[in-house]
């Protein structure tokens, strides 16, 4: 029986020294602890994924080389699947080296150029066209590259040159279900070439993305695994035996595939690994006593631990007794740090300074902002006094129409439910509850409210959520037309056309505001590129 280890890991975009060094700990425990005859890695092990522009500098391409070598020259006992940005004359590849005994056997580029969503690799790659099939203790093994896997004619030209199973190495990057549509690739290409297919994902968060791991196998009749573990480094080891085609999962924990506890531990993950690797040691955020900063607090305590996260309260004339309950009941619950701040004393200041500018007009949106301002402005305080990153706590609704204050309630480093609908933040501060009290009651129950007015309620200026939430998925993840929103969904027609106007025009805000994990299939910000000046409106939408 072959055995077949797959580092299911995490590998820091640019930082190659970091990488190399996990790779050969990683070689050596599969070879000595887990007696594999081959172990593989990746997508990008080497530079970590995606690495971007950093391909274009030619010192990193240097150094990534010179690596790759090190690693190389250290391989003996145990074959390797290693993956590398491979340069020749002044074209690159994104290709994987099998290597023996210190020398590299055969080299695979990669076929398929994933040139959508968030994927830009036809800016750095050239594709190849060779298949790559290694015969190792009497079985021909084909290795293929993530997008590879999803069409079938690089599958199709491993098993055309012999290969008996196909190894296909990831960096895939999560969407809700996104298990589900791997394992439909997996029978698709499984049934086409009657070959088992192993599929390695990496793990961790990058910027925007998280890569969620949940690696998958399907054997030469069609059982597929169940998932690994999620946003989990582990040295997986599966045994494949020739004669059967089956798979043995020597070492497979199952992963996890219940939609809303892998949403939040993927939330959870790439919060964790975005402050970690960006060298904070802790958080702040606006506590208000509503739904999204409750959940945004509860994922920081479990991301960061309860002593990393500094809430705080900023109460103004508006703010309710209720909402100074409710946050302090939650600073308590989670154990975090909080503290109370009123912003009363600044908004007076600034509307004193502003007295004469602003004589003779009346109050609207202006001094409601300014409230929200001063919140930014003590936070961003806080957070330079003492080193917290910030964290933003608006949701994928708010930011989708706007209902957001630029640096006010926007300002921070980071945005953890930037791809959450306010529907979603609801069904997992929930689900939250359901594992151990986070999140109280009462900000459940209550009606959101931004508390900039006397009164104020989000569906004093918003559609109900229910229905916003919608028309933004269908008009901003399908990209539907109002027409077909309207015949999809029912929703009258003007509310459709109104909320849509309202996406387009809250372009020049999204661009100016902190990145965040995605988990749909299209989220704001590198998924989702529009121009924030254009002439261009949905049949008859104004901007």
């Amino acid at each position: 029986m072959l055995r077949i280890a797959l580092a299911q890991d995490d590998f820091q975009v640019g930082h190659l020294s970091a990488n190399r060094d996990l790779v050969l700990e990683l070689i050596r425990r599969a070879r000595d602890e887990q007696r594999a005859d081959l172990i593989v890695f990746p997508e990008l092990a080497l530079t970590g994924y995606p690495p971007e522009d950093l391909l274009l500098r030619p010192g990193f391409m240097r150094r990534s080389e010179e690596v790759f070598r090190e690693i190389v020259a250290a391989v003996d006992g145990i074959d390797v699947v290693l993956p590398w940005p491979r340069c020749e004359g002044d074209d690159r590849y994104n290709s994987a080296a099998w290597v023996r005994a210190g020398r590299v056997l055969a080299v695979y580029d990669k076929w398929e150029l994933p040139n959508y969503a968030v994927f830009d690799e036809q800016r750095y790659f050239i594709s190849g066209r060779k298949p790559m099939v290694v015969a190792l203790g009497g079985v021909k093994v084909g290795v293929v590259i993530c997008e590879d896997a999803w069409s079938r004619q690089a599958v199709d030209a491993s098993a055309a040159a012999g290969a008996d199973i196909i190894v296909s190495i990831n960096a895939s990057p999560f969407y809700r279900s996104k298990h589900v549509d791997r394992g439909e690739v997996l029978k698709r290409r499984n049934a086409e070439s009657g070959l088992p297919l192993i599929y390695l994902n990496c793990v961790g968060g990058q910027d925007e993305l998280v890569f969620d791991g949940h690696s998958l196998a399907i054997d030469a009749s069609g059982n597929l695994s169940s998932p690994a573990p999620l946003c989990d480094s582990r040295l997986l080891l599966v045994g494949f035996d020739l004669p059967s085609g089956t798979l043995a999962y020597l070492d497979w924990p199952a992963g996890e595939t219940e939609e809303l506890p892998i949403t939040y531990a993927v939330l959870q993950r790439g919060l964790r690994d975005y402050v970690s690797k960006n060298g904070f040691e802790s958080c702040l955020l606006g506590l208000s006593g509503g739904i999204d900063s409750a959940l945004t607090a509860a994922l920081a305590a479990d991301a960061l631990g309860p002593d990393a996260v500094h809430a705080v309260m900023m109460p103004s004339r508006h703010t309710s007794e209720l909402s100074l309950v409710l946050a302090t009941e939650q600073i308590d619950m989670l154990g975090i740090r909080g503290d109370n701040i009123s912003i009363e004393p600044v908004y007076q200041a600034s509307v004193q300074q502003l007295s004469t500018a602003f004589a003779g007009t009346r109050e609207n949106i202006a001094e409601e902002n300014l409230q929200a301002r001063a919140r930014g402005m003590l936070l961003m305080a806080l957070s330079n006094k003492f080193g917290h990153i910030l964290l933003a706590t608006g949701n994928k609704s708010e930011l989708a129409v706007g209902f957001s204050t630029l640096y006010g309630d926007m300002c921070g480093g980071f945005s953890p439910l930037k791809d959450c609908l306010k529907g979603l933040v609801y069904r997992l501060a929930i689900w939250r509850n359901g594992v151990s009290p986070a999140i109280p009651e009462g900000v459940i129950q209550r009606p959101p409210s931004a508390e900039l007015a006397p009164g104020q309620k989000d569906q004093d200026s918003l559609p109900p959520y229910d229905i916003l939430d919608r028309v933004i998925e269908a008009y901003v993840e399908r990209d539907e037309s109002i027409l077909e929103i309207v015949e999809s969904t029912e929703i009258a027609e003007a509310t459709v056309r109104r909320i849509a106007g309202m996406v387009l025009a809250a372009e020049f805000k999204r661009r100016q505001g902190a990145p965040g994990p995605r988990v749909t299939r299209k989220a704001f910000g590198r998924d989702r590129r529009y121009p924030i000046t254009s002439g261009w409106h949905d049949s008859g939408v104004k901007r």
